[in-house]
């Protein structure tokens, strides 16, 4: 075992006994076969059981609907790939050389696809109770904050059923930069709207809650440009 995959194993917690799982999820479908697309079929079943299951227990009183959207929030590709870079998974992921010099390690896509095949590699090596494990570590903040109310209108949504509600072109968020100790970053994000005649900064201790807030700043200032022409 390489001591960059050492690293691996003590940011997930979890100690592989078939270390070709792990090789094998962190291999995108660009780097050839094996690669991950199984493992992360797989993945995405697991995880979707168990933060269900977890909402399910937790908040006894909320609809199907809100427990659905809840879900969704917690299992959508930009918190798969939120999650993978506090784990800095794009540097083990092994791509393609077109997707390498594209800057495939970056791409929430594929983050959100290798965070995936992972849950899905801890599965198959250690059983359901190691991947149950695994996912209630990577999600423990995330499940922290989480409230069914909170969930469903967050900026980021409000922005978005805004903007298509008015038949406005969607927001596009891109980070700036990342300042800070592993333990204390501090992101710079934008948002980007075709009608705004200049980006939206927002900054939070993720890149989720950069986005949010540059998102919450950007609804005010595009409802002022929608009400006052």
């Amino acid at each position: 075992m390489t001591r960059t995959l050492k690293n691996l194993y003590k940011r997930l917690d979890y100690q592989f006994s078939q270390a070709k799982l792990l090789e094998t999820a962190l291999t995108h479908r660009s780097a050839g076969s094996p690669n991950n697309e199984r493992l992360e079929y797989l993945g995405d079943s697991i995880l979707n059981f168990i933060i269900a299951d977890v909402l399910y227990r937790r908040f006894t009183n909320a609809s199907e609907g809100k427990l659905s959207r809840l879900r969704a929030n917690l299992v959508n590709g930009n918190t798969l790939a939120e999650i993978a870079r506090t784990l800095h998974l794009g540097e083990f992921i092994r791509l393609g050389p077109g997707e390498l010099k594209s800057g495939g390690f970056r791409r929430d896509s594929i983050l959100a696809g290798t965070m995936e095949a992972i849950i899905g590699a801890v599965y198959l090596d250690g059983g359901f109770q190691a991947g149950h494990d695994l996912v209630l570590k990577i999600y423990q903040d995330l499940l922290a904050e989480v409230s069914p109310d909170a969930a469903i209108k967050d900026p980021k949504t409000q922005l978005q059923e805004y903007l298509q509600s008015k038949k406005l072109s969607l927001p596009s968020y891109n980070v700036l930069s990342i300042t800070g100790h592993d333990h204390a970053q501090m992101f710079s994000v934008e948002c980007v709207i075709e009608e705004l005649s200049a980006p939206v900064l927002g900054e939070g201790s993720s890149r989720r809650k950069a986005e949010q807030d540059a998102a919450s700043k950007a609804l005010e200032l595009i409802m002022h440009v929608q009400v006052n022409p």
